[in-house]
């Protein structure tokens, strides 16, 4: 059964008032275009997870998809290809893609834009945000729960806001349990350099940490790799990463971008249009969570801590801030 947060995102996309003649059949076969963000597909992170919830669209409901990698950075020439070729829906996945998605969306004001990641005010663009800091902040307590040394470290992507909310939401929970931890930052500056990832690691571990988190997209492939050859612990992100490195990885911070894409598509198959607004998704709309916990047991004591907190962070009893 869908949770009751992901039912009330669904209903806030529908259309209110549609007439009879508005309403477009549910045997129709609509198109989503998707330009995917830096690291590609095969990122076994964002981009995988957005790319598996148009393939769930297109198995249940028989969507059509189409998807394009902007390698050579003509991010408008690509979204352009994906509009002229006449899709209902032209997704930008990533807040690198907001100033070419704005500009392809003045010139095609009859299209329809779902931006994820980052926020648009223009009336085409859908946008859609994650509180990432939440379920980061949850990581932050498992990442203190399990260090023997109290010396963790983050490594992040490129040192942007979106970023700074995973890093800011691990602190935090990090301290929460361990006030007097160390926590080392990094940032690799790119998405998509496995070694680079791993070089970062080793440094932090050459420091004394001894669970590492990241926010690095397939960047960080490199530093889940690096936690297992130096049999230390790590935390995945976006997706469960634990089948990165089996004997590191004790859980990920999931960022349910296949769901939110999904769902979009869902409601685009049932009404025929999206209503254009801004989307935040936390843990009270079920937006982001964690991927099961392994390699570490939980005391009773820390597994109560763990959900207590939880309960306290979607009731709004505890804000984390994110930044």
């Amino acid at each position: 059964m869908r949770k009751i947060a992901l039912v009330l995102l669904l209903a806030f996309f529908i259309i209110a008032g549609c007439s009879k003649t508005e309403t477009t059949k549910k045997d129709t076969e609509y198109k989503i275009g998707i330009l995917l963000s830096d690291a590609g597909l095969g990122d076994e992170s964002f981009n995988d997870s957005a790319f598996r919830g148009l393939e769930n669209a297109r198995d249940e409901f028989g969507m059509i998809f189409d998807y394009r990698e902007a390698t050579d950075g003509d991010l408008e020439g690509a979204l352009t290809e994906l509009v002229e070729n006449d899709h209902d829906i032209v997704i930008a996945l990533g807040f690198s893609a907001k100033d070419a998605l704005e500009n392809v969306a003045a010139k095609y004001p009859e299209q329809q834009f779902l931006l994820i990641d980052e926020v648009s005010d223009m009336d085409n663009i859908i946008s859609i945000t994650f509180k990432e800091q939440e379920g980061s902040f949850l990581v932050g307590m498992i990442a203190a729960m399990t260090s023997k040394t109290n010396k963790i470290g983050f490594i992040g992507g490129v040192d942007v806001p979106v970023i700074h909310h995973f890093r800011a939401g691990f602190i935090q929970g990090v301290k929460y349990v361990k006030p007097d931890a160390e926590v080392f930052v990094d940032f690799a500056g790119t998405f998509d350099d496995a070694e680079l990832g791993r070089t970062l690691a080793l440094a932090q571990i050459e420091k004394g940490a001894d669970f590492i988190y990241h926010a690095a997209g397939f960047t960080g492939y490199g530093s889940l790799q690096a936690a297992e050859e130096n049999n230390i612990y790590a935390a995945g992100v976006d997706i469960d990463q634990f089948f990165v490195a089996e004997k590191a990885v004790v859980t990920s911070m999931i960022k349910k971008v296949d769901q939110a894409v999904y769902d979009i598509a869902k409601t685009l198959h049932e009404n025929g249009k999206i209503e254009a607004s801004s989307f935040q998704l936390g843990l009270a709309e079920d937006g982001v969570g964690l991927a099961e916990i392994r390699l570490k047991t939980l005391t009773p004591e820390e597994q109560q801590l763990l959900e207590d907190v939880t309960k306290k962070i979607t009731s709004g009893e505890i804000t984390v801030e994110a930044e």
